[in-house]
C-alpha cells in the first residue's frame, strides 16, 4: 500500500494499546486476603523508589506509582513510596523502606539496579521488583538475585509505529529524537522511532529524514530534568527542519513543547512512557500520539502476585501482543494525518506481532 505523506483533511488512528494489560504468566489478581508467602494482604506492604525523576514526572515514574496505588488499593494496604533527588538516594532510600517492613519494594528505572541488586542480596527475605532492568550485571540471561524481579517492555515496537506516524504527518520531510540519558530504555524508543521511519521510506519511496538519532549516536541532554539544555536539544531539531519531535526521558518533554510554542511552527511532539495528551493537557494541542509503556499495569500485577504469594523472578515483558506497549490516539491531530493512517497502523501492528516484520533493537529485553 502506497503511503503519501502528507496531511489529510479527515481520519484518526484507532485506538492502539490502550485496554488494560495482561502478561503472560502473571498471577491473576488474589481473591480473598490471603497473602501466601506474606501473611495476610492487610500485613502486606508495597513499596516504591523513584528515580531522580520524581512521581510527578507525568510520565515513568509517575505511572508506577499509580500501578502500586491501585494495587495497593485492591488489597486494602498502605503502600509507602519515597522520591530520590537524586542518585547518591537511591542507595539511601531502598534501605529506608527495608528499615520500614516493606515486603516489595519497587525501584523505577535502570539507574537503581546496582543499589536493587545490592540491597536484593543484603536482605534475602524481602522482595524486590525493578522497572526497565533485568537485573542481569554478570548478563548469563537470568536476573542476579532470586528476590529480583525484572519489569521490562519491548518499546521498539510501538516505537516502531511511531515513526511511521511521524514520517506520514511530515511537511518538511525532517524528523527528529533525542534523549536525556543512552541508556537501554531510552535508546530503544529512539531506535524503533528511526526504524519506523526507514520503514515508511522503503515502502513508499519518500525520503523522510531522522536528525537526533542515527541508532550509533545522536543528541543527549545527560539527565532527565526539563530546563536550558533540553530545550536547546529541540531547537537544534527544528533549526534543522524538523517538524515531529520524539522527546525521550521523562519531563524534558515540556521543553520540547516550550521550544516548539517558541518557533511558532507547525510543529508536532511526540510522547513517551504514558498517554501525555492525557496525563499533561497542557501539552495535549502539540502531541500528535504517544508511545505507551504500561508501567502502571505492570507494577500493579507484580504486586497482586507478589501479596498472593506467587512472586518469582521471571522476566515480565510487555509487547504490541500482550499490550503492555502500545500507540496511543492522535486526538487533537485526528484531523491532520492521512485518513488511511489508522488502519495501516493497525495492519503494520498485527504483522509485527505474527513475525512478518522483525522490529528488534540492541535495547531489547532478552530472555
Amino acid at each position: 500500500m502506497r503511503f503519501i505523506s502528507r496531511k489529510a483533511a479527515l481520519g484518526g488512528l484507532a485506538l492502539i494499546g490502550t485496554s488494560s494489560l495482561v502478561l503472560a504468566g502473571c498471577a491473576a489478581a488474589p481473591e480473598d486476603n490471603e497473602g501466601g508467602g506474606t501473611g495476610e494482604s492487610s500485613d502486606f506492604i508495597p513499596c516504591m523508589v523513584s528515580d531522580a525523576g520524581g512521581f510527578d514526572d507525568k510520565s515513568f515514574n509517575q505511572l508506577g506509582l499509580q500501578g502500586l496505588t491501585a494495587a495497593a488499593d485492591e488489597l486494602g494496604v498502605e503502600p509507602i513510596s519515597v522520591e530520590s533527588a537524586d542518585e547518591s538516594a537511591y542507595g539511601p532510600n531502598i534501605q529506608n523502606l527495608v528499615d520500614q517492613g516493606c515486603n516489595l519494594i519497587v525501584t523505577v528505572g535502570f539507574l537503581l539496579a546496582e543499589a536493587t541488586i545490592e540491597a536484593a542480596e543484603a536482605n534475602p527475605d524481602v522482595n524486590f521488583a525493578i522497572i526497565d532492568d533485568q537485573l542481569d550485571a554478570d548478563q548469563d540471561g537470568a536476573p542476579d538475585v532470586e528476590n529480583g524481579k525484572p519489569i521490562v517492555f519491548d518499546t521498539v515496537q510501538a516505537a516502531f509505529l511511531a515513526g511511521y506516524a511521524a514520517a506520514s504527518y511530515s511537511e518538511s520531510g525532517v524528523v527528529g529524537t533525542f534523549g536525556g540519558i543512552p541508556i537501554p530504555p531510552v535508546t530503544i524508543f529512539m531506535d524503533g522511532f528511526y526504524d519506523g521511519v526507514q520503514y515508511y521510506n522503503e515502502e513508499t519511496g519518500e525520503d523522510v529524514q531522522v536528525v537526533g538519532w542515527d541508532k550509533s549516536d545522536g543528541s543527549f541532554t545527560g539527565g532527565f530534568a526539563a530546563g536550558v539544555e533540553a530545550k536547546q536539544a529541540a531547537q537544534t531539531l527544528i533549526d534543522q527542519g524538523a517538524d515531529v519531535l520524539l522527546p525521550v526521558g521523562g519531563p524534558i518533554y515540556t521543553s520540547a513543547a516550550e521550544a516548539i510554542r517558541d518557533a511558532g511552527d507547525e510543529i508536532a511532539l511526540i510522547g513517551v512512557d504514558a498517554d501525555v495528551y492525557e496525563t499533561d493537557p497542557a501539552v495535549g494541542d502539540l502531541l500528535l500520539t504517544s508511545i505507551q509503556k504500561r508501567v502502571d499495569s505492570g507494577v500493579e500485577d507484580v504486586v497482586l502476585a507478589a501479596a498472593a504469594g506467587d512472586f518469582d523472578n521471571s522476566l515480565y515483558v510487555g509487547t504490541l501482543e500482550n499490550e503492555g506497549v502500545g500507540l496511543a490516539p492522535f486526538h487533537d491531530f485526528e484531523d491532520k494525518v492521512d485518513p488511511e493512517l489508522g488502519a495501516k497502523l493497525e495492519e503494520l501492528q498485527q504483522m509485527i506481532i505474527d513475525g512478518e516484520i522483525e522490529v528488534t533493537s540492541p535495547s531489547s529485553p532478552t530472555s
